[in-house]
């Protein structure tokens, strides 16, 4: 049979780790990068006797990614033990959500218009990392105990384009809502695939293989490709699918079995003894959805119905939460939006600005404003932005450093152009074959003798209206 005759049929299973200063169940840090097994404690690691008590904060950024979603939030939530032995879980077990998530129901668009749902998003503890090397497997515990949501689709999904689409806007929910980072090359964002295929002609959905901890988007793309060219061979060969856990291999570009795929029962939930259960107040849920930031296709649209700006600017300066945050900063302080968003495209944007900004909004305001005043020149605007960079002092205290603010007047400037004139008979003779050239030369001797305090533009209409 020809692929054509074969619906592939994709749910997800999307972790991210949450945006808290500390664990879920303890007070260790939660924080990426530091040496092996030293952000640990009793508690995070299941010593005997170690109580676990709820992070009230990871609790309320579920809240949150689900309000972003637009999913139903519970009266009352339960941590339950899913039980199964992995080395990288100190207890043999780990603490999440099963018959009563945090969050039900919601979904993500897609541009096409089609919806894909949510069936939950759950609270959860991370389980530690395995450093595999040729000849032994090391542990770290440190991510032990990080809270982690895991967002669960319904079966909705039809390609690997789809699900691309789905993780890049489920991504930028949670980075604009400030639920989490979504770092994959740090594991702050990892995704499991579970996929079927099935007879366009048949109602019944095949046998389900999942992929688990995929940690970038281009490899969720090749294992989805992979995995259900994968079963339709197998099936166009007369063979059986089996539910099964397989690993996937993104340098040879293949996956292979890890294990029989097991089902929720397996696991054997049952409510965490040391943990009561949690009961979420309507009160709570109205003041976190009152706070929720606006999302990413919400501030695009603002930029340009509310700011005027052109689609290709909006979409730009919405690409980036950092960015956004500061484009909206600055426009807060000096409401100048296209000049802003200039600034911020073209001079910001070369900068590192994956983690912060290393401007303050009201230092790139004031040199803007001190442009838009004719204090300073553009061009000296981009040299004193350079300064400030690279000392982090005051934008005014430095251009007065600098001795970069105009203090010639319009009869200073046109005196000199005409003493240059009379300097440089044979550019001006120049003129009418060359005027831009000649132009621009003058221009240059201006800039040059007032060290870049005139106005280019007026000092342009002066030359033209002498020379034309």
């Amino acid at each position: 049979m020809s692929r054509s005759d074969y619906d592939v049929v994709i749910g997800l299973e999307i972790h991210a780790e949450l945006n808290t200063n500390t664990k879920i169940f303890c007070g260790c840090p939660n924080k990426f990068g530091v040496d092996p097994n030293t952000n640990c404690c009793p508690v995070c690691v299941g010593m005997p006797g170690a109580l676990p008590v709820p992070n009230k904060r990871a609790v309320e950024l579920t809240i949150k990614a689900g309000l972003a979603v637009g999913s139903t939030i519970n009266d009352m939530a339960v941590f339950e033990r899913k039980n199964y032995f992995y080395p990288d879980l100190s207890k043999a077990y780990q603490i999440s959500q099963l018959v009563k998530p945090i969050c039900l129901g919601g979904g993500i668009t897609l541009d096409s218009g089609k919806f894909i749902r949510l069936n939950r998003i759950h609270l959860e503890e991370d389980a530690g990392k395995l450093i595999h090397s040729f000849d032994e497997t090391e542990i770290d515990y440190n991510r032990g105990g990080v809270p982690l949501i895991e967002s669960v689709t319904e079966p909705d999904i039809s390609s690997a384009d789809e699900a691309l689409e789905f993780l890049t806007k489920l991504r930028n929910r949670f980075v604009f809502s400030d639920v989490a980072k979504c770092r994959m090359e740090q594991g702050g964002m990892r995704c499991d695939v579970n996929l079927s295929v099935k007879r366009k002609d048949s109602n019944t959905l095949g046998t389900r293989t999942e992929m688990k901890n995929l940690n970038s988007f281009k490899a969720v793309a090749r294992a989805i490709e992979y995995e259900a060219n994968r079963q339709m061979d197998a099936l166009d060969n007369g063979e059986v699918i089996l539910q099964e856990t397989r690993k996937w291999d993104d340098e040879r570009g293949i996956s292979f079995s890890l294990r029989t795929k097991t089902d929720s029962q397996d696991y054997r939930y049952f409510p965490d003894p040391d943990l009561l259960s949690i009961r979420i107040d309507r009160e709570l849920v109205n003041k976190l959805q009152a706070e929720l930031p606006l999302s990413q296709e919400a501030r695009r649209e603002k930029y340009e119905q509310t700011y005027g700006l052109p689609g290709a600017d909006a979409e730009v300066l919405s690409n980036s939460k950092v960015v956004s945050d500061f484009f909206d900063d600055c426009v807060k302080l000096l409401p100048e939006y296209k000049e802003v968003a200039n600034w911020v495209m073209t001079e910001i944007l070369k900068l590192d600005v994956s983690e912060e900004v290393p401007v303050t909004p009201a230092n790139l305001v004031s040199i803007i404003k001190m442009m838009l005043d004719k204090k300073i020149t553009r061009q000296n605007a981009k040299e004193l932005l350079a300064k400030v960079l690279e000392t982090g002092e005051d934008a005014e205290v430095l251009a007065k450093k600098m001795d970069m603010l105009s203090s010639i007047s319009d009869t200073d400037i046109e005196t000199l152009i005409d003493k240059l004139i009379a300097e440089n008979e044979k550019a001006v003779a120049d003129y009418s074959k060359t005027p831009d050239k000649v132009t621009q030369f003058f221009i240059g001797q201006v800039m040059r003798a007032t060290r870049g305090k005139a106005d280019g533009s007026k000092v342009k209409a002066i030359i033209e209206s002498k020379l034309g």
